[in-house]
Formats: C-alpha cells, structure tokens, sequence
C-alpha cells in the first residue's frame, strides 16, 4: 500500500469516467483496492494506482456513510 493511502485521505481520481473528480478512501480493500467516494462519484472499489493523493485528510471512521464523507469535506 501507498505510504499516503489512509482512510479520510483525500484523493483526485486519474482514471476511468471519474477522472479529475474528488475522492475520499472510506475502507482500504487490500494492498491493490480502496474504496472510495466522493460529493461527485458513486462508493465504488478503485485501484490505488488510479488515485493521486493530496495533502488533505479528513476525519472520518472506517466504512463511513456517503453523507457523512461529504459534510466533513464541506467543512
């Protein structure tokens, strides 16, 4: 796993129809797989490979809600 790649950290998506798009990991699926949402995209598994960190962290528990990924970005 990316040394960057914690749960709550914020993402832009490189790849796929989402590219360019705002992306919070929510759960890590294994050393390859995040899952990911975001204000703009659906929770979906991603490859790591296809997120470029920011420095951005929110606070958020594992397997956190849709909702609640987007008011702790809000704020």
């Amino acid at each position: 796993m990316k040394k960057f790649l914690h749960i709550g950290r914020v993402c832009i998506k490189t790849k796929g129809k989402e590219k360019g798009k705002i992306a919070v990991i929510v759960d890590i699926i294994d050393e390859n797989y995040a899952l990911v949402d975001g204000p703009e995209i659906k929770r979906r598994r991603c490859n790591l490979g296809h997120l470029q960190p920011t420095e951005k962290r929110i606070d958020i528990p594992k397997g956190a809600s849709h909702e609640e990924v987007v008011k702790a970005l809000g704020s």
